[in-house]
């Protein structure tokens, strides 16, 4: 989406996109329920949740998807805490950014899939720009972060990586759904296909190498990066259309983790 305003791809199109920076990925439906965002971005999981919980929302189009070569988000340890494998998670508090979000059901996975009782964490809500200082204070022992906070967490001594859990995580399943009210979309389906058309665009771009500087610069306009912090972290892959298996993937993580009371009609959750 950053790479799609800043080069035009929107304008042409003729759609006004501001974007926001939205510090609690779980509340973002909750605004575009209530039409502060007309399109948000939550994690696959939050806006399977919010659906579940009777919000009536589609997905649009993707952003990112996972792919076992990025190590930008992992499990970071306070210095001294003695936290390294996944058993040593039990009975800890642990920070994730955003409670049922990506990296929260993700790392539950992981834990499960490591023979531990996720039921044994102590899991506490905390936005990436508090994990440092949280860990500093102690009132953590842990938090699932992700680049650049996770880099400066490190660097300054506060904590470690314990584990790159993400490396776990099958290809090419989103990581970020662009999702808007069906009643939105329905009366404004042009501008929801000109929108996906432009994030389509934008992610052709990214995949570039000749235009990696370009699309550094644009994230570093809207998420506040310094060029050094900038020009090392991670993009992940775009993966701009979702389809019916991704979901489907998604929604079998939950059920796993009895995170749906319901059975999602997957067929009817994508804005075709």
């Amino acid at each position: 989406v950053f790479v799609a305003k800043e080069e035009g791809y929107f304008d042409k199109r003729g759609l006004d996109v501001e974007p926001k920076f939205i510090p609690l990925n779980s509340t973002i439906p909750a605004a575009v329920q209530a039409d502060s965002l007309q399109i948000g971005g939550p994690t696959p999981s939050v806006f399977l949740q919010a659906v579940d919980g009777g919000l009536d929302h589609v997905v649009v189009a993707g952003g990112g998807v996972t792919s076992k070569t990025i190590t930008g988000f992992g499990l970071v340890a306070r210095a001294g805490s003695g936290i390294r494998r996944p058993a040593d998670c039990v009975g800890r508090k642990i920070g994730v950014p955003g409670l049922g979000a990506f990296l929260h059901v993700t790392f539950r996975a992981w834990l499960k899939q490591n023979g531990v009782d996720y039921r044994k964490v102590n899991f506490v809500e905390a936005a990436f720009p508090q994990h440092g200082d949280l860990l500093r204070g102690g009132s953590l022992d842990a938090v699932v972060s992700a680049d650049p906070f996770m880099s400066r967490i490190v660097d300054s001594g506060v904590g470690y990586v314990a584990s790159y859990y993400s490396t776990f995580l099958p290809e090419g399943e989103p990581t970020i759904v662009y999702a808007a009210r069906r009643d939105w979309v329905a009366r404004n389906a042009a501008a929801t296909k000109a929108f996906r058309e432009a994030v389509v665009e934008a992610a052709a771009f990214v995949t570039k190498p000749a235009n990696d500087a370009r699309v550094r610069r644009h994230i570093g306009k809207y998420i506040k990066l310094p060029p050094e912090v900038l020009g090392k972290i991670q993009i992940s892959p775009p993966g701009p259309i979702v389809n019916d298996r991704q979901l489907a993937y998604w929604v079998g993580l939950m059920k796993d983790q009895e995170m749906l009371r319901g059975e999602p009609n997957i067929a009817t959750l994508i804005a075709r």
